[in-house]
This record gives C-alpha cells, sequence and structure tokens, in this order.
C-alpha cells in the first residue's frame, strides 16, 4: 500500500516553510513556527488527526503574526492535497466525534465551556464556511485586547485565515462552527480539535472501495 506523505519547502518575502506531513502517522509532530500558542494548535492537531507532522516556519513576526498563521494553513493544504493524491479509497467526508458514540458522524468536540463542530469533504472545490465564532464571540476573538496572546503574538482572530489557507489549498470544503463559548483559549483549541477529528475520519481509508475514487464524477 502506498505511503500516504508529501513535504515541501514554502519561501516569500514574509515566510520561509518547510513542511512534511504523513498522512498515515501516529501523531508525532516538530512543530516551530515562532509563535508557542499556534506551536501548541498544530501539535494537538497532528495529535487527534493522527499524522506525522513536521513543520518549521521562518516568518516576519516583528511585522505581525497574520503571515506566519495564513502562509502555515496554505503550505499544510498543499502538502495534504499532495499526499491524498488520486483520493482513492478514501472516505472523503469527515466529521469530528461526540463524547458518548465516537461513530455517530457528529462533528462536536467540547472543551470545557466551548462546544465547536467540523465537517469536512475533500472534494476539490475549496470553500470555508465560518460560523458562530463571529456571533457568539466577536468580541472576545477580534477586539479585546485579552484576545492577543502577548507572548505568543497570536490574535486568536488569526484562527479564521489558517483555516481559509488549509481550506483553498487542500481543496475541500471545510465547515466550522462555534456553538457556544467565551473563553478565547478554548474556542480555538475546540476548533482545531473538531478539525482534527474531521481530517482523520476524512482520509481513512474505506476497505470497500479500495481502488475506487468515491465520486460519481470519477476524480476529486
Amino acid at each position: 500500500m502506498i505511503s500516504r506523505q508529501a513535504q515541501l519547502k514554502r519561501t516569500t518575502k514574509e515566510t520561509s516553510i518547510d513542511i512534511r506531513l504523513g498522512i498515515d502517522g501516529t501523531g508525532k509532530s516538530t512543530i516551530k513556527s515562532g509563535i508557542p500558542f499556534f506551536d501548541h494548535m498544530l501539535t494537538l492537531f497532528a495529535k487527534h488527526a493522527v499524522v506525522d507532522l513536521r513543520l518549521k516556519c521562518k516568518g516576519d513576526l516583528e511585522v505581525d503574526a497574520h503571515h506566519t498563521v495564513e502562509d502555515c494553513g496554505i503550505a499544510l493544504g498543499k502538502v495534504m492535497l499532495i499526499a491524498l493524491g488520486e483520493k482513492k479509497g478514501i472516505k472523503r467526508y469527515g466529521a469530528g466525534f461526540h463524547p458518548k458514540n465516537p461513530f455517530s458522524g457528529e462533528a462536536y468536540v467540547p472543551m470545557d465551556e466551548c462546544l465547536t463542530r467540523c465537517v469536512i469533504d475533500f472534494s476539490g472545490r475549496p470553500f470555508l464556511v465560518w460560523r458562530g465564532v463571529d456571533k457568539l464571540a466577536y468580541k472576545v476573538l477580534s477586539h479585546d485586547e485579552k484576545s492577543q496572546d502577548m507572548s505568543s503574538r497570536f490574535r486568536f482572530g488569526l484562527a479564521k485565515e489558517f483555516f481559509q489557507g488549509f481550506a483553498n489549498e487542500a481543496r475541500c470544503n471545510l465547515h466550522l462552527e462555534l456553538l457556544y463559548g467565551d473563553e478565547p483559549h478554548h474556542v480555538v483549541e475546540g476548533l482545531f480539535k473538531a478539525f482534527a477529528k474531521a481530517v482523520d475520519i476524512a482520509c481513512q481509508r474505506d476497505p470497500r472501495i479500495t481502488n475506487q475514487i468515491p465520486s460519481t464524477k470519477g476524480q476529486l
């Protein structure tokens, strides 16, 4: 069986990224983005998506964390698309887990007072749906000074930029939703964990369609 791995280097005037992804991994990761909180999010992504991820980014953090976070999303999306190849045999659609029934197809992930939801489809069509975060936690995530982790330079509103970059380059439908919650760390961590579990399920191989592409079009 072909091992689904990919790596690339992406360099712009704002960031330099070296990334390697193994979809059929064990959750191991080495992350160095220069942003401690963001490193934490990518580490837990690898753990809960059960992929192996190595990422090193040197970005213009003296300007802002925006370019680093967004470009890492772009790079991760690119290697995901390459690693999936023709997408033969994958389940394609992915949802997170419900704590009472991990096979229910529900994409709800609790994180203390927060509840988040993610559904993904590696359809070949990039689209991000971002619901609830702006409505229920807009002030917390985007405007409140407390939303800025000054030690790591991560503004929690940058999470959307990461997911948009990933959706564009992985060419997937990515739906993320915050149902409720107000602690910014919990909100973003819940979103990343839901995202991870959705990716995990969607990338799993379905033994019933080993050599088939899961689409009536014949390609994704």
